[in-house]
């Protein structure tokens, strides 16, 4: 029979250490909040309810989770008074019946789907209480484990622990998994018999125990579990995301000569046999197909990129760009909003925006679609075969038919028909003699200046 889960996510700190008006858990970790990282793990984990425990005044906190999922359920904890307390602000949902509950922390996003599979693993093997742990670099500060017989024994405070204790190196995470017949009875159990006043969630851990009920410790790498409390810290969880993102890309079939270079977003999909250059950057929303090149120091968003395509170099691609098979967009070129049909080349110094070119079209270096008029934006539609010369600006709405040409330097306000040559620039006038005249006048300003 099927175990269901729910997961309670912490997510009240204020993280006053990030030095910004932003809550702590809506910094980016590859374009995704920490916070959602979490809840998709937990999703992955095979997840059936999450509830994420907020400060009061935390609205975009819950804005932004409620844009994401709107199925999660935002609890408040109007009063600080400790983990436990934090919990039990989603006490309503602790009641039900749940199979297992676990108790993570919304600034740990690096957090994987796996090791909530192992946490429930113990759970649904007899395990009333487990308490995730790592073996620290440097246990100087942590809670450790006091581990016996297979057992967890307590959690030991590193101020309360003994010389002996305090040459363990495996430590608390923070994050627990209980039995969710018992989660309820067990943290509304603690009391705030402390120094702070607070009700600390790894009492727990004493209270199961008196009660005779198994109480295990599991184990993660350190960096799985890393806490973000400072830019510091999110820079550093920041490069280990995008060292398991460059390694499972490679794994997977794609090439990148320098991966310490590249960049990736959270929602990143590259097809195998594609070639990633140095210094390229993917934020949100981009996907390339196979046999693809992203040349070096481009930057992609919010585009799709067809099989065989080739960026860059020093290319950009915003929001709403769509490459066809084949296409090219070449070295500083930047498209927006547009479709560049299949086999149709972009290839040097040019804007492209709110444009469809068909197939096996020649857009010439500068061109320029014109598709601002300051107050709206309007469509070029570029037909198949069609070939701009270089230097030409399109004024939208404008269309050119296919196998049409545009002649270099033309500023186009007027449709080109189908196979017709359209040409607009100024009549060329040459006047003899006159360049060394404007360059004698010109020298005897700059010297008398």
């Amino acid at each position: 029979m099927r175990k269901t889960c729910l997961t309670i996510i912490l997510a009240a700190g204020e993280g006053t250490r990030m030095k910004s008006a932003t809550p702590k858990v809506l910094h980016e970790v590859a374009g995704l909040p920490m916070v959602v990282h979490v809840l998709n793990a937990a999703n992955q984990a095979g997840g059936d309810k999450s509830v994420v425990v907020v400060g009061a005044g935390a609205d975009n906190v819950a804005s932004k989770i409620n844009n994401w999922n709107n199925e999660v359920s935002i609890v408040i904890q109007n009063e600080r008074l400790g983990t436990a307390h934090a919990v039990l602000a989603a006490d309503e949902w602790l009641r039900q019946s749940f199979d297992d509950v676990l108790i993570l922390y919304g600034d740990v996003p690096l957090i994987q789907a796996k090791t909530l599979h192992n946490m429930r693993h113990e759970l649904q093997n007899g395990a009333d209480l487990v308490v995730l742990g790592f073996e620290a670099a440097n246990p100087t500060g942590y809670g450790r484990l006091i581990v016996d017989d297979g057992q967890l024994v307590a959690i030991r405070e590193h101020k309360d622990a003994s010389d002996d204790e305090k040459t363990i190196s495996l430590c608390n995470s923070g994050i627990m998994g209980f039995n969710g017949s018992i989660a309820s009875e067990l943290i509304r159990a603690i009391e705030n018999n402390n120094s702070q006043n607070e009700y600390y969630l790894t009492d727990a851990v004493s209270i199961a125990r008196s009660k005779g009920l198994k109480v295990v410790a599991t184990t993660v790498a350190e960096e799985d579990v890393q806490g973000v409390n400072n830019r510091v810290q999110l820079a550093e969880v920041e490069a280990v995301w995008q060292q398991r993102k460059r390694k499972e890309m490679m794994l997977n079939g794609v090439s990148m000569p320098a991966p310490e270079t590249v960049q990736f977003a959270h929602d990143t999909e590259i097809g195998r046999d594609t070639i990633v250059e140095p210094n390229v950057v993917f934020a949100s929303g981009v996907s390339v197909a196979e046999n693809a090149t992203i040349r070096a120091f481009s930057h992609l968003e919010g585009a799709e990129i067809g099989e065989g395509c080739i960026v860059g170099p020093y290319a950009r691609l915003r929001p709403g760009t769509s490459m066809l098979h084949g296409s090219k967009v070449g070295n500083f070129c930047e498209v927006k909003k547009a479709t560049i049909g299949i086999g149709s080349k972009v290839n040097h110094l040019s804007y492209i925006g709110d444009t469809i070119i068909g197939t096996k079209a020649n857009i010439g270096a500068g061109t320029i679609t014109c598709n601002y008029d300051g107050i709206n934006k309007h469509q070029t539609k570029i037909g198949n075969n069609a070939f701009i010369g270089s230097n030409s600006s399109l004024v939208a709405p404008v269309e050119i038919g296919d196998n049409a040409i545009v002649a270099a330097g033309s500023v186009v306000t007027k449709d080109v028909p189908q196979d017709a040559l359209g040409i607009s620039r100024g009549k060329q006038i040459n006047k003899d003699h006159l360049a060394g005249k404007i360059r004698l006048r010109n020298e005897a300003k700059k010297n008398a200046g």
